[in-house]
């Protein structure tokens, strides 16, 4: 299973060449899409043509992590005569909230094919996928990603509760971890993740690896590893738009 990082950046960031979370799975000939924030839509062609994508799983409604299905949408709807569609998994107001954007009932339905993510696994092409629902907004999720029975990928989106993504991580999967407030600690009240906190859900679960993304503006790279390693003994990574790894 391949990991393609397309986004990694928080809702603003002064790290030249960011853009909002989006990272692109790809099993076989399966194309899964986790999330899609600010400025990402681009960076998907050289990697798979946008109507080609099997799904975009959109982990939480803060615009980092889902506005560029807007111009997704766009190309979908006026680069094809008929236009193209995709299929988008998310919380439940996702489509309203796209709607309302564009003070436009039946915006999003126009070529993105919206349902509610909830808990119930699913397939998708050749890739398990599983969520369960974190503290964060009303509704986030964070979501694992697996080839059948073997060690998968799972992603936090925003979380403000590590004993939230718990149950969804098998001993030897790879983590995809938030770490906002770097090396912590984080304020009282914030929902979010910093690298002692990741270090410890990975330590406790049996994680394979952590890959750690979404840093915040102000936090160092550096210093947030390793307070990461201080939990944790396995291999430990940051990914930026760019990181191709196998997972």
């Amino acid at each position: 299973m391949r990991l393609t990082v397309l986004g990694a950046g928080p809702a603003y960031t002064d790290r030249e060449g960011a853009s909002g979370a989006s990272y692109l799975v790809a099993q076989a000939d399966t194309h899964l899409l986790l999330d899609l924030g600010q400025g990402s839509f681009p960076r998907i062609f050289p990697h798979v043509f946008p109507p080609e994508l099997d799904v975009v799983v959109v982990s939480h409604l803060h615009p980092d992590h889902f506005i560029d299905l807007v111009p997704l949408r766009h190309f979908l709807r006026y680069e094809f005569r008929p236009p193209r569609r995709v299929r988008v998994l998310g919380p439940g107001d996702l489509a309203r909230r796209l709607d309302a954007l564009h003070d436009e009932p039946g915006f999003t339905a126009a070529t993105l094919d919206v349902e509610r993510l909830g808990e119930d696994p699913r397939r998708v092409g050749a890739l398990d996928v599983r969520a369960r629902l974190v503290a964060h907004t009303e509704e986030s999720y964070a979501i694992r990603v697996a080839p059948d029975d073997r060690p998968g990928l799972v992603y936090s989106g925003d979380c403000g509760r590590a004993a939230d993504i718990a149950p969804l991580l098998r001993p030897g999967d790879t983590l995809l971890a938030e770490v906002s407030f770097g090396p912590g600690p984080i304020p009282a009240g914030v929902l979010h993740l910093d690298g002692p906190t990741v270090g410890r859900l990975a330590a406790e679960t049996g994680a394979g690896r952590v890959l750690l993304t979404h840093l915040q503006m102000g936090f160092d790279a550096a210093e947030t590893l390793a307070s990461v390693r201080t939990r944790f003994d396995g291999p430990v990574e940051f990914v930026w738009p760019g990181t191709r790894l196998d997972v």
